[in-house]
């Protein structure tokens, strides 16, 4: 279970259903504030509210909570370049420092010059030496997340 897809895609689907937040926590009988938190990962609905939820959408919870992410516009890391910027800095706002810097490590020039321009304020060349090596896996990990919020 990742909990940025997760609030990433509670955020999508109210969107897609035209309500604010204001609305939905009405409809659902909670707070704005706990909306908001889904939707920035601080916390996830608990049970009782998915149930509320997914009748509300006509999802599943387990839809909610394992999100099918279709790869409807890019399907590889290296694909990000085709986003506009201002769409992929707003998903990459999300990840902190280090994680940016991870998935970079396994990405051509031509991306990493990408992400510097992008973020320019964070020293990739100071980060990576702190990070040092890091598995392939853990860096695909990462790429392959990146590459779920963009598509969500």
């Amino acid at each position: 279970m990742n909990t940025r897809i997760i609030s990433r895609y509670l955020q999508l689907i109210r969107k897609s259903h035209n309500y604010t937040q204001e609305e939905l926590a009405k409809k659902l009988d909670i707070s704005r504030q706990a909306v908001s938190k889904w939707e920035t990962g601080t916390t996830l609905p608990d049970v009782e509210v998915l149930l509320k939820i997914s009748k509300l959408y006509g999802i599943t919870i387990n839809e909610i909570l394992e999100p099918t992410v279709q790869a409807e516009r890019i399907s590889d890391f290296e694909q990000i370049s085709e986003i506009p910027e201002n769409e992929l800095k707003e998903v990459l706002e999300q990840f902190d420092a280090r994680f940016l810097v991870i998935a970079s490590m396994g990405a051509s020039p031509e991306i990493n010059k990408l992400l510097e321009r992008l973020f320019q304020n964070i020293d990739y060349k100071l980060l990576r030496e702190q990070i040092g090596m890091v598995r392939i896996t853990e860096v695909e990990a990462i790429q392959k997340e990146i590459v779920s919020m963009i598509n969500l």
